[in-house]
């Protein structure tokens, strides 16, 4: 299977450079603002990551409009504690309207745009302004009607597996695929906001990828770039962090999205991550060929005259490199030279007494 680098480097010519995709989650961060939002695609484009994704939904395909019980977040460790679901999510929607001038910003800045649709009406809002691919929340993750209403869409899929047990995967998987998915994504995510790097598990990516057949990769809530970098070093090929232009403004998701000079930070580590995977190499690159000049090696320590025997104190390991190997001075100890050499010579073969 094609990574989602490869195959959107062939329908939208993004670079295929073998580094992971790169994806910046705005999320509910515009503040109700569409200049806001408009503000985040530009400094998005300017980071060098490869999407800006949003989420389409409104409160009304997400929950009920009721306070009591499980409709209002009673947790204190949550960051939305006290809110009502309904009223969070009427905060952190980007209304639909919004959605073709955010794209067509993207469009201009170079950077793809694409969203997480939460219902059907969603996916058609989403056809009609022709994204590249769709990702799947956490927490959709079980709603297989839609997964498969994604899938028949026939563009590549994203979905992120945090608190998906490896039935739960499967079954998510099954769906897609079974519609018509051929290029597909699983995410590993820690559905804790933020995460912390002890709670992302991320040796579970390779794991994903073999037993399901997929691509792989991080959908990481944690703070700083380290877990980014180690899933790229684990093979990941899809990378996403929530986004913002300032946390102190605020926002649903502020407290885990990075700003743009941290963002920015992101897409060159994970691509030096990438780059410093390479393949399988003994004996040098080409680029340390020179470096082979200044190793250690034999080296004639003392002038010496034609039948002198080699001795630790005039046969030295040192550097550079011209002489023979250091592997052969316990052989040439006790050997005699065949001619004069003047201290400093680098030792060889051709320096010794045939009959020695």
């Amino acid at each position: 299977m094609l990574t989602l680098r490869e195959e959107l480097s062939k329908t939208h010519g993004i670079a295929n450079d073998g580094s992971p995709f790169v994806i910046a989650e705005m999320s509910g961060n515009h503040n109700q603002s569409l200049d806001r939002a408009l503000e985040i695609v530009d400094a998005a484009a300017a980071t060098g990551a490869d999407a800006l994704k949003i989420q389409t939904f409104t409160a009304d395909s997400m929950t009920l409009d009721l306070s009591e019980g499980e409709f209002t977040i009673t947790d204190p460790k949550s960051l939305w504690t006290g809110r009502t679901l309904y009223s969070l999510y009427e905060e952190a929607k980007t209304p639909a309207e919004w959605h073709k001038p955010i794209f067509e910003r993207a469009r201009e800045k170079g950077i793809l745009a694409f969203s997480t649709p939460f219902s059907e009406d969603a996916v058609e809002l989403l056809e009609s302004l022709d994204v590249p691919a769709y990702k799947i929340a956490s927490f959709e993750a079980v709603d297989l009607p839609l997964i498969r209403c994604v899938a028949a869409t026939g563009k590549p899929m994203i979905i992120s597996t945090g608190m998906a047990s490896a039935v739960e995967i499967g079954e998510a998987v099954e769906a897609a695929r079974s519609a018509g998915c051929t290029n597909l994504t699983l995410l590993k995510c820690t559905s804790s906001y933020p995460a912390s790097p002890e709670n992302t598990n991320l040796v579970t990516m390779p794991l994903i990828g073999q037993t399901f057949g997929c691509n792989y990769g991080l959908s990481d809530h944690t703070m700083g770039n380290g877990v980014s970098c180690a899933a790229t070093a684990l093979g990941g090929s899809v990378i996403e962090k929530h986004f913002i232009i300032d946390r102190s403004a605020g926002g649903v998701d502020s407290a885990f999205s990075l700003e743009p000079d941290e963002f920015t930070a992101l897409v060159t580590e994970v691509k030096r991550a990438a780059a410093g995977m390479g393949k399988i190499t003994f004996g040098g690159t080409a680029s340390e060929q020179a470096g082979r000049r200044k190793r250690r090696s034999l080296y004639i320590g003392a002038d010496l005259k034609a039948g002198d025997v080699l001795t630790p104190e005039n046969l030295r390991r040192i550097r550079p490199g011209l002489g023979l190997a250091p592997r052969h001075f316990d052989a040439l100890i006790g050997r005699r030279v065949g001619q004069d050499v003047k201290r400093g010579t680098p030792m060889s073969w051709d320096l010794l007494d045939d009959k020695s």
